[in-house]
């Protein structure tokens, strides 16, 4: 039926959307074409949708068929109306179509939709509910600190004896761990017991090394030189030993006893002048000059010069020795070193009979550094000022003792103490 015959009608929805929109709800097949299983339920409420869309149905084709008689068509048959003159319909007959219609809609599609509507609804809620509780499930198996997952919700008390639990076994893992290794705490003191002896008693040969390549002892950094003798010097009022290659500058004691104790206590106030039969010359006289110095010391000795003569090692032929002696200084070139046994004090006298008529020095202190099993000889010939007319010393009446004597040596190690204080050499 087309609008020009209708006035205000439109057009007849087709007869097959009718027939798709009443199989959809027959509950025989599904949206996709595919049969589906329905409930009895369900079958009911599609039986119910069917009857509302038959009924509204009904009322439209009545109203259809009444519009077409009043325009002269034939409902009955297929054909062309039986007269072109009929009166058109009413606009009241044309409302009534467009009523049932707008019945036939709100009755199939409304309630369609708002099923559909519903349902959704009911499928997100039931998914948020899901969603929430898997959360909680999770968050309750974190707090519970479980390797497992559990399938309902864990009360509080439980959680804080489970906790509870977890601390205990790990109180009780790390206990054992610790009985277990108890047994290692003595050799642990032990060992830290052995090294701590080992350095205490080789601190000497420990601490003589490093300050061997150091400003010796307490004194301080100068800048000794090699001086012009025809120039005028200010000398020490007192005797001082300067070595301008090892940076040292440090009083002499003259007048100590030959005994080890005497010397060492000479020793401990700078270096001391070690005089014996046949090397008992005095700076200028011709003879030999020794001076006598520590190469290392303990470190719980309060002395600023234990350590004075560590780096005479490295003393060389050429080298210049300086002594301040009456107010005059001596200057010394070194001219040879040697290694002798502490015993070997005769070596001191050969030293003036190989340079006879020749005024000479010689520095004397203990090898290898730390040690006393040695002693190292550096000696030199006087060249400032000149000798012509020194003197030379009387013979010392007691010459014949040099085997009983010895030369100076370190102190004592402590374990060297120890023993001497033990059996009452000291």
């Amino acid at each position: 039926m087309d609008n020009k015959n209708g006035g205000q009608g439109g057009a007849m929805p087709s007869w097959n959307a009718w027939a798709a929109a009443a199989k959809n709800n027959s509950g025989h097949s599904s949206a996709n074409g595919q049969s589906a299983v329905l409930t009895d339920e369900q079958l009911s409420v599609r039986r119910q949708q069917k009857t509302v869309t038959d009924l509204a149905r009904k009322k439209l084709l009545e109203a259809y068929k009444t519009t077409r008689v009043q325009q002269g068509h034939d409902v009955s048959a297929k054909t062309t109306p039986v007269a072109k003159t009929a009166p058109r319909a009413s606009s009241q007959d044309w409302q009534k179509y467009h009523s049932a219609w707008q019945n036939y809609y709100q009755k199939y599609y409304g309630e369609y939709y708002g099923k559909a509507a519903r349902e959704y609804v009911v499928r997100e809620k039931m998914k948020m509910e899901r969603n929430q509780l898997e959360r909680e499930r999770k968050e309750k198996q974190a707090n519970a600190g479980l390797s497992k997952p559990i399938d309902s919700l864990v009360s509080s008390e439980e959680v804080q004896n489970d906790f509870r639990a977890k601390i205990r076994r790990k109180a009780e893992a790390r206990a054992n761990k610790i009985r277990r290794s108890r047994h290692f705490i003595p050799l642990i003191i032990g060992g830290l017991i052995l090294v701590f002896g080992i350095c205490f008693q080789y601190n000497q040969v420990i601490a003589s090394h490093i300050v061997a390549y150091m400003s010796p002892g307490n004194t301080e950094v100068n800048e000794i030189t090699a001086l012009d003798p025809t120039l005028a010097i200010k000398t020490h009022e007192k005797p001082y030993l300067m070595i301008p290659k090892l940076n040292i500058e440090v009083p002499v004691i003259f007048g100590a006893k030959n005994d080890v104790n005497s010397m060492n206590i000479a020793m401990d106030n700078g270096v001391a002048n070690f005089a014996v039969p046949g090397a008992s010359a005095k700076p200028g006289e011709i003879g030999n000059f020794v001076i006598s110095g520590h190469s290392a010391g303990n470190i719980y000795q309060q002395s600023n010069y234990k350590f004075i003569f560590s780096g005479l090692t490295r003393m060389s032929e050429g080298d210049l020795i300086y002594m301040d002696y009456n107010e005059v200084r001596y200057a010394y070139k070194v001219t040879g070193t040697k290694t002798v046994k502490p015993t070997d004090v005769a070596a001191l006298k050969k030293i003036a009979n190989d340079n006879d008529g020749k005024p000479m020095i010689t520095l004397i202190t203990c090898v290898p550094l730390g040690t006393s099993r040695e002693r190292l000889l550096v000696f030199g010939e006087q060249i400032s000022p000149s000798y012509e007319g020194a003197i030379t010393p009387a013979p010392d009446e007691e010459e014949n003792d040099n085997d009983k004597t010895e030369m100076p040596a370190n102190h004592d190690s402590p374990l060297e103490g120890l023993w001497k204080w033990l059996t009452g050499q000291s």
